[in-house]
């Protein structure tokens, strides 16, 4: 993804802006799997392979798509170890401590609101 150039503070962070660095950052971590990725590393260290085996349903290509960004994003710290062969560890940095508030938040949400959400679909698609 490349990034557009934007004059002044206000307008990268501003989300109403089709062309803002918030909406990119935004579009970015504002996915399923970058949700889940977050909430599974939560306050610990996990190799990609024990992150796949937590995140049913999650491909291959798409948990190192989502890692690769969220490394980007300065959300999650990749660790390789000189070992044969490589062993890869992904934390949380402190940004992506404060993005798991959120996410956390999201996920009582959900909890919370399950079964208003799943008896108005019933009722829509009935």
């Amino acid at each position: 993804m490349v990034t557009k150039q934007i004059k002044g503070p206000s307008e990268e962070a501003d989300l109403r802006r089709a062309d803002s660095l918030a909406r990119e950052i935004f579009s970015d971590v504002a996915n399923k799997w970058a949700f889940l990725i977050i909430e599974t590393l939560g306050e610990r260290t996990l190799r990609f392979s024990e992150l796949r085996n937590e995140i049913e349903g999650i491909s291959h290509k798409m948990l190192t798509q989502n890692l690769r960004m969220l490394e980007r994003n300065g959300l999650v710290e990749r660790n390789v170890h000189p070992t044969v062969p490589p062993s890869v560890e992904y934390t949380l940095t402190e940004p992506g401590q404060g993005l798991r508030a959120t996410v956390d938040g999201m996920c009582d949400w959900t909890h919370r609101y399950f079964g208003h959400i799943e008896a108005a679909r019933h009722r829509f698609d009935a």
